[in-house]
């Protein structure tokens, strides 16, 4: 169907072989009771319309898979739907909804769950009873507490908690046995359990972003299979030694904290390509840096950084380097065999003059800020 509907046809019976059918971006006030005559249906894309509520007849398509209702006005989860027994995706992101009613556990065939940009307060213990539940988006609500049930989910492998108001995280969380991705940025968390990271072997990547951390718990080198790694805006001072034990990982975001060093074990880390350290508190980078072999980009402008070690010339594979505002006074000559090197960024800096050698890396094509 092409064109901005604000009203579907009464009769349907024409498509009733349809297996997807499309009707984003409209303006879509209703859907008919005749949606019901579309037996064979399996997707429906009702994103971005103006629906406040869903055809009660929509429980008759049976074979629907798949429904995307985001960016409506809906204020509650139609009825209808807790009647579609082989639904496995259901997206509600960016509704109006506070409540999730306690028949949401009749879905047990559903896979993906988002329920993001809504108004929700609580969750029911009805919600951990999806155990084949795979993705569950709870983003941007007003969530205060999780439930201890939620480690229920053996399945999920993705949970998004982000721009909630979470305080505390309880330790089921740590009972996902298949989770990758976990997201818990813009918080209010002040302390992770120590029992959480034990068991999230699988975990790829973990965002605890602008959240209020002061330290992390020694289990985090638990998490050997995580490849990113997110910390920036909180109040971290120190960082365990076991976090350089997570030699997968590739990106490690520590800006805008109160890091006045890094442990030696940070060369440990030798499939980090991206390290991010700005604005923090440290004033020296340890040699072990230099084993860093496969850093791409280093970032620690704005800080009180007075020197590099040496051993920052073994970085070859280094192409982006920002020390814009630190302390800096010189930089050692090693940097001349930075031959990848692409950007060096030295502005605000307390360079007492620049080296002869930064017109070797200017030849070499690298752009260099002074």
């Amino acid at each position: 169907m092409i064109g901005r509907f604000k009203f579907l046809p009464e009769s349907l019976d024409q498509f009733k072989n349809l297996q997807t059918l499309d009707l984003r971006n409209n303006r879509l006030k209703s859907l008919p009771g005749t949606i019901s005559a579309l037996t064979h249906l399996r997707r429906l894309l009702l994103d971005d319309n103006d629906l406040t509520s869903v055809s009660d007849s929509l429980r008759c398509v049976k074979d629907l898979r798949e429904l995307h209702l985001d960016g409506n006005r809906l204020p509650a989860i139609p009825t209808s739907l807790f009647f579609l027994s082989k639904l496995r995706t259901l997206s509600l992101y960016r509704n109006r909804i506070a409540v999730i009613p306690p028949r949401i556990s009749r879905m047990v065939q559903l896979r993906e769950l988002s329920l993001g940009r809504n108004q929700l307060k609580t969750l029911p213990g009805s919600l951990w009873q999806l155990k084949a539940l795979r993705s569950l988006n709870l983003s941007e609500n007003h969530l205060t507490v999780l439930p201890k049930p939620m480690g229920a989910l053996v399945h999920l492998q993705m949970l998004d908690l982000g721009h909630n108001q979470l305080r505390e995280l309880p330790e089921t969380l740590g009972r996902l046995p298949r989770l990758t991705f976990l997201y818990l940025s813009h918080n209010r968390i002040s302390r992770v359990p120590a029992s959480l990271f034990l068991q999230l072997r699988r975990l790829q990547y973990l965002n605890l972003t602008n959240n209020r951390l002061t330290e992390l718990p020694d289990t985090i080198g638990s998490l050997v299979s995580l490849e990113e790694l997110r910390l920036y805006n909180n109040k971290l001072r120190a960082l365990p030694e076991s976090l350089f034990r997570l030699t997968s990982l590739n990106e490690l975001h520590l800006q805008d904290n109160e890091l006045a060093s890094l442990p030696a074990g940070l060369g440990r880390l030798r499939n980090l390509r991206e390290l991010r350290l700005s604005n923090n508190r440290i004033t020296q980078l340890p040699p072990s840096v230099g084993e860093l072999s496969n850093l791409r980009y280093l970032d620690v402008r704005n800080s009180p950084l007075i020197s590099l070690p040496a051993d920052l010339g073994r970085l070859r594979k280094l192409t982006h380097l920002d020390l814009r505002a630190s302390k800096i006074t010189n930089l050692p000559n090693s940097m001349r065999y930075l031959t990848y090197l692409q950007k060096l960024d030295l502005r605000w800096t307390k360079l007492s003059s620049v080296p002869k050698w930064i017109g070797l890396l200017k030849e070499r094509g690298c752009s260099v800020l002074v």
